[in-house]
């Protein structure tokens, strides 16, 4: 076999082991119109029992999900909340939804001097694939609030549907790793407890 043949047939040889491309970066931006967020607080001490329990919506935030190299296992969360936004959904008169809403924008997140809550993670710590487009993702990031950032795991299970992702899950956060001090009411006999539960399902769409 002659040199020019020799290095025709490498040529084809290096063609054929380069391997397909990388994959392309994937972004999904999320749709607060097409999500829920939640937050449950819960009351304790002596006339818990007759205390409000509120249920707070998140109505106004904005965010995005990345997959660097299009799959889920590398994919990194930013979530942006304004905290004034924050809302008391139950059926209750509107003089106590203002007072709870008052307290809760202006002496536990002070929203004033801390507008936005965020939520960052640069990578899934876990990804199990349970189903055709469905998983179980891990996420742990940093949530920080009124100023304070603190690491914060989150569960997820993503929903991949066309164009469309789909991540549903519940978290707790702590006041006090936030440096927020217990929320009391009734002259301390009815205080918040320092645990919250957060529920989300929250919707994004694909970018071109």
């Amino acid at each position: 076999m002659g040199p020019q043949v020799r290095n025709e047939v490498r040529g084809i040889t290096g063609l054929s082991t380069a391997g397909a491309p990388p994959a392309t970066a994937v972004r999904y931006v999320i749709d607060p119109k097409g999500s829920t967020f939640t937050v449950r607080a819960f009351a304790t001490g002596i006339l818990s029992a007759l205390a409000h329990s509120p249920t707070i919506a998140i109505p106004d935030f904005a965010g995005e999900v990345n997959f660097a190299s299009g799959t889920v296992e590398d994919a990194s969360l930013r979530l942006v909340v304004q905290a004034a936004s924050l809302a008391v959904t139950d059926d209750i008169s509107n003089k106590d939804r203002h007072e709870i809403e008052r307290r809760m924008h202006d002496e536990v997140l002070e929203a004033g001097g801390f507008p936005e809550i965020i939520y960052e993670c640069p990578r899934a710590s876990a990804v199990q694939k349970i189903g055709e487009g469905l998983y179980s993702v891990s996420l742990n990031g940093e949530l920080t609030l009124r100023g304070v950032m603190h690491d914060q795991m989150v569960a997820a299970r993503v929903t991949l549907k066309g164009d469309i992702l789909r991540a549903a899950g519940e978290l707790s956060v702590r006041l006090s790793d936030y440096e927020i001090r217990p929320v009391t009411a009734a002259g301390g006999t009815i205080k918040l407890k320092d645990e919250l539960k957060l529920s989300f399902d929250i919707a994004a769409r694909k970018q071109e």
